[in-house]
C-alpha cells in the first residue's frame, strides 16, 4: 500500500520572513525603511543575510541607518562573523558599511579584522569608517600602533575627511603625541597643517576644527612647525 503524502504548508513564520525580505528589496526607500524596522524590533537569525546584503546597496543613508540598527538588535555571534566577512568586498559600500556596523556593536572580537589595508583604504567613506570602527575597538595596548598608522593619513581628503581623522586621533588620547610631533615636521604642508590643527584639537576641543586649521594654515605659512618651544 503505498504512503500516502501529506502536502507541505509554509509556516506562518517562513511566510513573515519572505514578506520581510522582500520589503528590503522594495522599490519605494520608505516600505524598504519600515521592513528594516520590523526585523530589528522582531529579529532572528533568518535576517542577518539579507540585511547584510541590503547594507551593501542601499543608497538611502536614513535606510542604511535602519539596516545598522536592525543588526545591532541581533546577537553579536551571528552578526560579526558576517560582517567581517563582508569588510573582504569589492564593493566599497560593503565594507564601508559593515564598519559602520561593527563600531555600533562595539564588540572587540571584531578588532583583528580591522586592518591597515582598512585604515589606509583608498576610498575616503571606508576608510572613515575604519578609523571611527578602529577607536571603539582597538585593546588599550595597540592604542600607540593605532596611532601611527592613523597619522600616516594625515593631510588627506577635503575638510569633511580630515575632521573625521582629527576626530579619531583626538579619541585616542595622549599616545597620539608623539605621532604628531612628527608629523609637524613632515615636508608637506598639508600634512604639517593637519598634525598642527589635530594637537590643537586636542588640547582644545571647544575651539572647533575650522579654527584649529585656519590656525594651523597660519603657522605654516610663517614657516612654524606648531610644536611648543
Amino acid at each position: 500500500m503505498a504512503e500516502e503524502v501529506v502536502p507541505m504548508t509554509m509556516p506562518d513564520q517562513d511566510t513573515e520572513t519572505i514578506r520581510a525580505i522582500q520589503g528590503l528589496e522594495n522599490g519605494d526607500p520608505s516600505v524598504r525603511l519600515r521592513a528594516a524596522l520590523a526585523v530589528g524590533t522582531s529579529p532572528g537569525p533568518r535576517f542577518v543575510d539579507a540585511l547584510v546584503e541590503r547594507c551593501a546597496v542601499e543608497p538611502e543613508f536614513y535606510v542604511r541607518d535602519m539596516l545598522t540598527w536592525a543588526l545591532t538588535r541581533h546577537a553579536a555571534a551571528m552578526t560579526v562573523p558576517r560582517l567581517i566577512d563582508e569588510l573582504r568586498s569589492e564593493r566599497a559600500q560593503a565594507r564601508s558599511q559593515a564598519l559602520h556596523t561593527l563600531s555600533k556593536i562595539g564588540d572587540r572580537r571584531a578588532w583583528p579584522a580591522i586592518t591597515r589595508a582598512l585604515l589606509t583604504d583608498a576610498d575616503d567613506e571606508v576608510a572613515r569608517s575604519a578609523w571611527r570602527a578602529a577607536v571603539v575597538l582597538v585593546p588599550e595596548g595597540e592604542r600607540p600602533e593605532l596611532a601611527g598608522v592613523l597619522a600616516t593619513q594625515l593631510g588627506r581628503g577635503e575638510r569633511a575627511t580630515q575632521l573625521s581623522l582629527s576626530r579619531a586621533l583626538v579619541a585616542l588620547d595622549s599616545v597620539i603625541t608623539p605621532a604628531l610631533r612628527a608629523a609637524m615636521t613632515h615636508p608637506d604642508p598639508r600634512v604639517r597643517q593637519h598634525a598642527i590643527a589635530t594637537e590643537r584639537l586636542s588640547r582644545d576641543p571647544d575651539a572647533g576644527f575650522e579654527f584649529a586649521i585656519e590656525e594651523a594654515k597660519r603657522v605654516v605659512a610663517l614657516g612654524g612647525s606648531g610644536k611648543e618651544e
